[in-house]
């Protein structure tokens, strides 16, 4: 219970007073009198003793009056001095403004006249050159006409000759229709020979085809006929009437074959030409 606070929302507040005693001033300081030292002595003297005040002051007056007399006359002779001075300055001032005024005049003058010299010269510089430009201009052109008198028919002819000079329709047959023309030449022969040679390659391997089936069927027929074991007496007879029958059927195939071999290139060529088209 000693340690316990109980808590709340507002906090205890309470007045307190307090008087304090009245302020004492301080006394004034006493005045510091030093302790006496040694013995206290006194002598009598009595007047006109030690010195006359009306004759021993006369001499001082003299000096102060003379003193101040001495410097008022210095400070006047300095103030006309002074003004003399600033007279003089003032003089000179005007003579040397005067003597300045001159001498920006002429040096003025003589930089117009500089100026003026130079522009001559340079304007006399400028039509000397011009002189000469029209002098070389002139030589120039006289030469180039008598040298230009036989150059330009020959230079027209070499560029003639050259083809610089030519027939617009001319050209553009040359340079348009004929490279077109050559190169639907090409395409359309180009497109003749792949026909040839697909043509070429489907007859051969047609042919090829047949002579492998020309050459495999007899003997095919040959290693069947043993095994009917025929007579001694008919042996002969059956295998000439198996060997004709045997040809019939090839010769038939051979004749029923051969056109449809043919049709067929023909059409696969036709095939081919209408792509290509």
């Amino acid at each position: 219970e000693l340690y316990l606070e109980e808590i709340s929302d507002r906090t205890t507040e309470v007045d307190t007073e307090c008087q304090t005693d009245a302020f004492l001033d301080r006394p004034p300081t006493p005045l510091f009198i030093p302790a006496k030292t040694g013995k206290d002595v006194a002598t009598q003297i009595e007047e006109g003793e030690l010195f006359d005040f009306d004759v021993e002051v006369k001499p001082i007056l003299e000096v102060l009056i003379g003193k101040t007399v001495e410097q008022a006359l210095l400070e006047v002779m300095e103030e006309e001095e002074l003004a003399q001075l600033w007279a003089h300055q003032r003089a000179y001032a005007e003579l040397r403004n005067a003597e300045l005024a001159e001498v920006q005049r002429l040096e003025e003058q003589d930089r117009r006249y500089r100026e003026e010299k130079e522009r001559r010269k340079r304007q006399h510089m400028q039509m000397l050159q011009k002189q000469k430009e029209t002098t070389e201009k002139i030589a120039a052109r006289a030469f180039a006409q008598r040298y230009l008198a036989d150059l330009i028919p020959s230079v027209f002819n070499n560029l003639r000759e050259s083809g610089f000079f030519y027939d617009p329709i001319e050209r553009d047959i040359e340079t348009e229709f004929l490279p077109w023309l050559m190169t639907e030449v090409e395409e359309t022969l180009e497109r003749k020979v792949l026909g040839r040679t697909m043509l070429d390659s489907l007859i051969c391997t047609v042919v090829e085809k047949r002579l492998d089936a020309f050459s495999h069927k007899p003997l095919s027929d040959q290693t069947e006929a043993p095994a009917e074991e025929p007579r001694p007496t008919d042996a002969a007879p059956q295998v000439a009437g198996e060997t004709d029958a045997a040809d019939q059927p090839v010769a038939e195939e051979e004749e029923t074959d051969q056109p449809v071999a043919e049709e067929e290139p023909s059409r696969h060529i036709s095939f081919l030409l209408e792509e290509s088209d």
